[in-house]
């Protein structure tokens, strides 16, 4: 969702064919994710159609991001650089802990307060 958001934003929509090249995968098998999407009513389109985020799918990509981010920042402010905690943050958002994630929050949060 997160990757449909910003296509949208950044190309005015998103199409199945800009998926498969930001992922590197098959037409095919962006089909049939946006298919599972479509079906848990994340997302919306038509054959041939740009894929369209729907409130409940803005929602969860929102969410995405911000979880995202901080995994992002907290990697950056333990020293990591840049190239490797995108990479990094990539993977461990979808499998960090609420709170975990609170806890990254919250150090970054003190980090702020001290500078």
């Amino acid at each position: 969702m997160e990757a449909i958001a910003e296509i949208a934003d950044h190309k005015g929509i998103c199409r199945a064919v800009d998926l498969a090249k930001q992922f590197g995968v098959s037409h095919v098998t962006v089909n049939k994710t946006i298919g599972r999407l479509v079906r848990d009513g994340y997302v919306e389109t038509e054959p041939y159609g740009p894929v369209t985020l729907t409130e409940k799918g803005r929602k969860l990509a929102r969410e995405s991001k911000a979880r995202h981010e901080t995994v992002y920042n907290f990697l950056i402010a333990l020293g990591v650089s840049s190239k490797v905690a995108l990479i990094d943050s990539e993977g461990i958002e979808h499998h960090v802990s609420q709170e975990t994630l609170k806890a990254m929050q919250a150090f970054l949060d003190q980090q702020q307060s001290a500078h």
